[in-house]
């Protein structure tokens, strides 16, 4: 016990307590930040679980109402007929049974005439047409177990004189089946309405389109009134009827607990059921009528698997390290007497930095980009195991982000800067399109609690990939070198690096890049990498290689930045290097497409005329032979930016020119709206909230948020005073 005593009064013994409490800080610090990845991993995962649910419960929708739109259509194209036959019931009954005989869904057609309208027929007529399994029947639908006159889609009808769809019923009178009816007014020649015309749809066809392409085998469609009653069914094959019933009786019932999806368009219910677990019940009324509500259920497991396995795998890994890390105690308790405090110190470091080197390594873009209009690739060469340069790069909406920066300073704590800088570039750069903002943000968040006076050269550039328009802005970085027909510094405003003072305004510069042209950003540990004799590399050695690379073609990025790295390894011989060395190519050049399809359309700020540009879409759309569905959607954007522009971005009274372009190649279709009025981007707009009412929501935010859910991508530019608004679709995505 004394000897024990001994032992804990001496310095290593203290050494070796606190090295345990290290270790175990350390399991501890990983544990948590374990915890803080899953349920960072957990929370992006629900965000895109409910944008994927959401867009397929669109597709379903916009599915259903395809269905009940083209039957609208049949019955719309007969109702003339109907209303010329009124003097010949005879007409009447063949056209009944030339709608059944030419529409498999169609169950009856009827015309239901108002009481006493054919003195002779009798009180009650209804001309009709119905199917029996392979046969049409023709005959008088109405008797004593039929009396229209009861039926809600009759009062309906000649109650509103309008058309009209019913909630589902089981039709026992003539198909047996359950149906759907849609019915319209029939009227005389003098105006008046003189009975009901019809169809009864099956609704087989829409349950068949709810039950095909689910993303998970238990995923399954429903679809219910607007009162909550179940029209269609899943395939029980997946699923147990009772769990179905369950579902709907909790969307009905207003005391359970539901809650928005991230993205406010729908509710979601969760629940548990006995074979598949936990469940999700998302459901969002249709747009339109019929008033129906379109609900997904998808469950836990599937949903969020692999996630599940990823920690289960991890957790049983970090188990397994406690058991070494036990082991290694154990062996460490009987051996610590005899090994040098220094050289596990040393070990220690050398493996939090390896790790910390993959940890950075991993953080840069893994991926260069290669796109018809530009490829991007960057390189980094770290003078320690950790650094603190940084490069980053994006595409989002037909734009490059990108960005070069220096840490001062060496080691762990530049190496958490860069981490810091790089995770606040790419947040920024998914919602900002201004460079200028991005690198005001950065710097406000970079000053607060910097005590230890760090500070980071940065560039940060925006590349309008249509146009070549470059928009960038620069705190205290070299300029980059611009490589076309010649080589020349990129003009750049000076201004002082982030992290520096809190009150600096940063603005944007612009320049327009020719096509075949090449940007080279770098950092100092170019230019300042040195020889033995501590000869610098310097400015003028990397112009004139950039120069020998365009003499001999080598302007590609990989190829340019290898040369250049080659000829300042060359240069610096075995002398050994104190600064990081990284460099960021961007090649830009505007491909040559097959134009298939260039028209334009000239128009006033009159919302009158917004007839022509529906039909300047519509006479696209048919030249290109579109869908007659993505016809639509192109109509229903392109007609809500023009309307935006035609109401709020000329002053009142004032009139402007609006220009519509429509480029098509082989792949895509551009609608490129150009106007002088105010400007306004629309692709920074805030998320828009469609929970809020329509008098706290703001103008246009909805309409815009539409267009980005029509669309493939959204390209706003602002080029000598007039607004150049790009709205992109693909209209023959190629096979993958």
């Amino acid at each position: 016990m004394s000897k024990f005593l001994q032992r804990l009064k001496s310095g290593r013994l203290r050494g070796l307590i606190s090295a345990l409490a290290v270790i175990l800080l350390a399991g501890a610090v990983i544990e948590g930040l374990s915890f803080l990845q899953y349920h960072y991993a957990h929370k992006v995962l629900q965000e895109e679980l409910d944008q994927l649910v959401e867009s397929e419960m669109m597709q379903k929708s916009m599915r259903v109402k395809g269905i009940l739109k083209t039957h609208e259509k049949i019955i719309q194209n007969y109702q003339w007929s109907i209303q010329q036959q009124l003097q010949n019931t005879d007409n009447i009954y063949r056209v009944t049974r030339r709608i059944v005989a030419s529409n498999k869904d169609v169950m009856s057609a009827f015309v239901a005439f108002s009481p006493d309208y054919y003195p002779d027929r009798g009180r009650l007529f209804e001309p009709g047409a119905y199917r029996v399994d392979d046969s049409i029947i023709t005959k008088q639908l109405s008797g004593i177990d039929h009396d229209y006159t009861s039926r809600e889609y009759y009062h309906k009808v000649i109650e509103d004189n309008r058309s009209n769809w019913t909630d589902p019923y089981l039709d026992s009178t003539a198909s047996g089946k359950v149906v759907t009816t849609y019915a319209l007014p029939v009227t005389d020649d003098s105006g008046r309405t003189v009975g009901v015309f019809g169809i009864d749809l099956s609704t087989q066809g829409i349950i068949d389109t709810l039950n095909t392409k689910h993303t998970n085998p238990s995923t399954f469609f429903l679809l219910l009134t607007n009162e909550g009653k179940l029209i269609s069914r899943p395939d029980y094959s997946h699923t147990q009827k009772d769990d179905v019933m369950k579902i709907v009786e909790m969307i009905n019932d207003s005391t359970y607990d539901r809650k928005s999806s991230s993205t406010g368009s729908s509710k979601i219910i969760t629940f548990h059921d006995k074979e598949n677990g936990k469940g999700y019940a998302y459901y969002a009324p249709m747009q339109g009528k019929p008033h129906w509500q379109v609900v997904m259920v998808c469950y836990d497991k599937e949903v969020y698997g692999k996630l599940y396995q990823i920690r289960s795998r991890f957790m049983m890994m970090i188990l397994a390290g406690l058991v070494a890390l036990a082991y290694i105690l154990y062996r460490f308790f009987r051996n610590v007497l005899r090994l040098h405090e220094s050289k596990l110190r040393r070990e220690r470091t050398e493996s939090e930095l390896r790790i910390a080197q993959n940890i950075q390594s991993e953080m840069l873009p893994s991926q260069e980009i290669h796109r018809p209009e530009v490829d991007v690739c960057g390189k980094q060469v770290t003078a320690l195991e950790v650094g603190g340069d940084l490069y980053g790069y994006l595409v989002r909406n037909e734009k490059l982000y990108f960005c070069i920066g220096d840490v001062s300073g060496k080691g762990v704590p530049s190496s958490l800067v860069m981490a810091a800088v790089h995770s606040y570039f790419r947040n920024l750069a998914l919602h900002e399109s201004n460079p200028a903002r991005i690198m005001q943000t950065i710097n406000e968040i970079a000053v607060e609690g910097n005590k230890s006076n760090m500070f980071v050269t940065l560039f940060i550039g925006v590349l309008d990939l249509p146009t070549g328009r470059l928009r960038y802005c620069n705190a205290g970085h070299d300029a980059p070198l611009v490589i076309s027909q010649d080589v020349k510094m990129l003009a750049v405003d000076a201004n002082l690096p982030i992290g520096v003072f809190d009150d600096v305004r940063y603005a944007v510069q612009e320049e327009l890049l020719p096509p075949n042209c090449t940007l080279l950003l770098y950092t100092d540990g170019l230019t300042e990498t040195n020889d033995n004799e501590r000869h610098l590399f310097g400015l003028q050695r990397i112009i004139d290689t950039a120069k020998i690379c365009l003499e001999q073609g080598k302007t590609e990025p990989a190829m340019l930045m290898d040369t250049m790295l080659d000829s300042a390894t060359q240069f610096a011989g075995d002398a050994k290097q104190s600064d990081d060395l990284t460099m960021l190519a961007i090649h830009y050049h505007q491909p040559a497409e097959n134009i298939v399809l260039d028209e334009s359309l000239n128009l006033t700020n009159d919302i009158h005329r917004v007839p022509e540009l529906n039909e300047f879409v519509k006479s696209v759309a048919r030249r290109l032979n579109l869908e007659p569905s993505l016809s639509s959607q192109l109509m229903l954007a392109v007609e809500e930016m023009v309307v935006n522009v035609m109401n709020y971005g000329y002053p009142i009274g004032v009139q402007g020119d609006i220009t519509i372009e429509a480029q098509a190649t082989d792949q895509s279709l551009k609608l490129i709206i150009i106007d002088e009025g105010k400007a306004f981007d629309p692709t920074s707009n805030s998320k828009v909230d469609t929970m809020l009412s329509a008098e706290d929501r703001p103008i246009g935010g909805l309409g815009i948020h539409l267009v980005q859910k029509l669309m493939d991508s959204i390209n706003y530019e602002r080029i000598n005073g007039k607004n150049y608004l790009t709205l992109k679709k693909e209209i023959n995505k190629p096979d993958k």
